[in-house]
């Protein structure tokens, strides 16, 4: 068996992991939580929201630790493309989105801070420890403003309602210690298959370290915001796929680039900063826009759908065409 292969079986493998893994840690830990008569909706906005995002956390550390700090870099980058692009637009495609006055008057204007700042900090391509804590302060505030809006704003709150309407089912407080740990310990082994693997066919196939973490890490890494969506899609529930791509968006620029940054900082791919926080930044607004339709009823629909998947198309076939 050539060492491609194997590299490819590895990365599939460590995703396959991740998805299940990232779905037990969050169950364990909300069990455990309700045993220690936390509230639910403190679950959400921490241990549930943490988690859905925790795959992209664990990833962009490990690859910064070993020093693929690019790979961590494009990995949140590409993550945020890949959630409006790949993921609204599939939800839009199967079915109309709505899209509230909440969202456009709080969460559009959040998601514009976090990305501009996380922009602002790759413009020079490089990435300093104090700008890692700004950003997990940025994020901490976040979830603080999370909690404190929570009681007034719940119900028409699309973010909020994705991050603390998941039932978790009634397991006894030695399951729950069971999955919990089982989860992190195979979210920790996932995460090292997949950026072992992602790393090793970069370098096969003679791409960047930021190009393999804007592709294969950021759409393995989004892997739990799609199986959000689409049981969402099952459930009946899909106006939650907006407010579950915001919320984690929002979390990928504040968590995930601060952590990366505090962990290993130094310099990035200059492309990072010069073109691929562009396309993020253009993804951005775009969803913004075509939230903005003049409706009573705003909704993404079919049309909307197709356009950001072929943006996703496009921007896949311009990315690994330089490199052609």
């Amino acid at each position: 068996m050539s060492p491609l292969l194997v590299a490819i079986i590895v990365v599939f493998v460590g995703l396959v992991l991740l998805v299940w893994s990232a779905d037990r840690l969050i169950l364990g830990a909300a069990s455990v939580a309700r045993y220690t008569r936390i509230s639910p909706m403190l679950i959400g906005l921490t241990i549930v929201a943490l988690g859905t995002s925790m795959p992209e956390m664990l990833v962009s550390s490990i690859a910064a630790y070993k020093g693929h700090l690019s790979t961590a870099v494009g990995n949140a980058l590409g993550s945020n493309i890949t959630n409006i692009l790949l993921i609204i637009g599939l939800a839009a495609l199967i079915k109309p989105v709505r899209v509230t006055s909440l969202t456009i008057k709080r969460e559009y204007p959040l998601l514009l801070v976090a990305t501009f700042l996380a922009y602002y900090f790759l413009a020079d391509h490089h990435l300093s420890r104090v700008e890692g804590v700004i950003l997990l302060g940025a994020f901490f505030l976040f979830i603080l403003f999370m909690i404190y809006s929570a009681g007034a704003v719940q119900q028409d709150d699309p973010v909020l309602q994705d991050i603390t309407t998941d039932e978790t089912p009634d397991i006894s407080l030695s399951q729950a210690l069971f999955w919990f740990v089982v989860g992190m310990l195979l979210l920790l082994a996932a995460s090292q298959l997949l950026v072992h693997g992602a790393v090793y066919i970069a370098r096969y196939i003679g791409v960047s370290d930021l190009i393999i973490g804007l592709s294969i890490v950021a759409l393995s890494t989004s892997l739990p915001e799609l199986a959000t969506s689409i049981v969402g899609i099952i459930k009946g529930e899909i106006d939650l796929a907006l407010g579950n791509i915001i919320g984690s968006n929002i979390i990928n620029m504040f968590a995930v680039l601060g952590i990366t940054a505090i962990i290993a900082p130094g310099a990035i791919d200059p492309q990072a900063g010069n073109q691929d926080s562009y396309i993020m930044i253009a993804a951005t607004i775009a969803l913004l826009l075509l939230s903005l339709r003049p409706s009573r009823r705003p909704r993404l629909r079919k049309i909307e759908g197709i356009l950001l998947l072929i943006a996703f198309i496009g921007y896949l076939y311009f990315l690994f065409s330089s490199f052609a």
